[in-house]
């Protein structure tokens, strides 16, 4: 499994990618730190899933996430990666499915829950 990781924390971006290079199927192709750098990434680098943070800057508009225009963006890609929605707000859960989002996942879950999550989603092929 091939991940863009998109969070405009570079020591979120760290941790995850330290949980991920654990699993051996599971593969970081990249990293973006804003909306922009993760729509010219993930064209490049064709990922099966984008770990996108909610907050992620170029998403966030009066203080509010507005993702519109980066989702449809990866689902337009011809690699249609699947979109894990982070958030440390849980009650952005709804908007992120709302927009677009293949699943949602809360910064404060244990990582086992993103882990299970993201076979889940692959395995599955659920939109």
């Amino acid at each position: 499994m091939r991940v863009i990781l998109a969070d405009g924390q570079a020591k979120v971006r760290s941790a995850l990618r330290l949980l991920l290079e654990q699993e051996p199927e599971m593969t970081v192709v990249g990293e973006a730190s804003a909306a922009d750098e993760l729509l010219s990434l993930a064209s490049a680098a064709r990922p099966d899933v984008v770990l996108l943070s909610w907050e992620l800057p170029g998403m966030v508009v009066g203080g509010q996430p507005k993702a519109h225009p980066v989702l449809p963006a990866l689902q337009a890609l011809d690699c249609k990666p699947l979109v894990v929605a982070l958030s440390g707000r849980p009650e952005a859960g709804p908007a992120a499915l709302g927009a677009g989002a293949d699943c949602f996942v809360s910064k404060g879950d244990p990582p086992d829950s993103l882990l299970t999550a993201m076979r889940n989603l692959c395995a599955g092929g659920a939109r």
